[in-house]
């Protein structure tokens, strides 16, 4: 079955003292160059890849760095689709109207923003910023990647109000499917299917995923009839694990069509 992989990362993060700790890289597999990245994708036996700045340390403006190193990365292989670091932070404006400059280039398939770093949904001071993100997705056809995780703005509690403000005319990928417990258990047993029949364009993935997911998501999937449409494969490079992400997924999502749709099918109509 043809993989195509919806949210890796390329560039490689100063190391940072985390969480009170000594300086570390923690992204051991992260890649530096084009090069390194393709060759990961050769291995891999990676059909597309949908690859976006890497980030995580506190300086926005090394993760805003990479993003002429994807859309050149897109540009030089056609594998490769590209996807744009942007911030929803007031005082990131001027580099987040500078990333959006490039939703034109060629490859260019969407915008990235996490609330990991600041900022919260829901705060005044990041509307107009999140405003010009979802402008410039509908204006150009991009997916907005959203960040979640439990607990913070990240939670899905505060993610979710970006797909009742921007879901119904800009697709909205949902990375980590919640991130956890929490997260999972509120999306699975109601939320992503209420959000679907709503008629939100909303999409998914299941990196990070705890393990009852995967497979409990499937099984919904086949006992609500929808669902099999949004959700995609990501192995969230390098801070996932390519073989680890893809064995969970393919037990869980198996080899017919749910699994062609995850796998492939769904990639396909979002970036190709």
């Amino acid at each position: 079955m043809p993989v195509h992989d919806a949210h890796r990362h390329l560039g490689v993060l100063p190391a940072y003292p985390f969480y009170g700790g000594p300086p570390v890289n923690p992204d051991v597999t992260a890649r530096a160059t084009i090069d390194e990245l393709i060759a990961d994708l050769d291995a891999e036996g990676t059909e597309r890849a949908l690859v976006i700045p890497n980030y995580g340390v506190p300086d926005v403006a090394v993760s805003f760095g990479f993003n002429e190193l994807v859309v050149e990365a897109a540009a030089r292989d056609d594998r490769i689709r590209a996807g744009l670091w942007v911030s929803p932070r007031p005082q990131d404006a001027e580099l987040t109207a500078k990333a959006l400059t490039l939703a034109t280039e060629p490859g260019v398939r969407a915008l990235k923003l996490s609330f990991l770093l600041g900022g919260h949904p829901t705060d005044d001071a990041v509307r107009p910023q999140l405003d010009e993100i979802f402008d410039t997705a509908r204006a150009h056809g991009l997916v907005v990647h959203v960040h979640t995780s439990p607990g913070a703005a990240s939670d899905i509690d505060h993610v979710g109000h970006l797909v009742e403000t921007y879901a119904d005319d800009v697709p909205l990928h949902l990375v980590h499917f919640g991130g956890g417990m929490s997260g999972h258990i509120k999306l699975i047993g109601s939320r992503f299917f209420d959000w679907i029949e709503a008629g939100k364009r909303i999409y998914t993935d299941l990196s990070w995923a705890i393990g009852f997911a995967p497979g409990w998501l499937a099984a919904e999937i086949e006992r609500r009839g929808t669902g099999h449409d949004r959700v995609l494969f990501a192995s969230d490079q390098p801070w996932g694990d390519h073989a680890g992400e893809y064995a969970r997924m393919r037990a869980a999502m198996g080899d017919g069509e749910l699994g062609e749709h995850v796998f492939h099918r769904t990639f396909s109509h979002l970036y190709d």
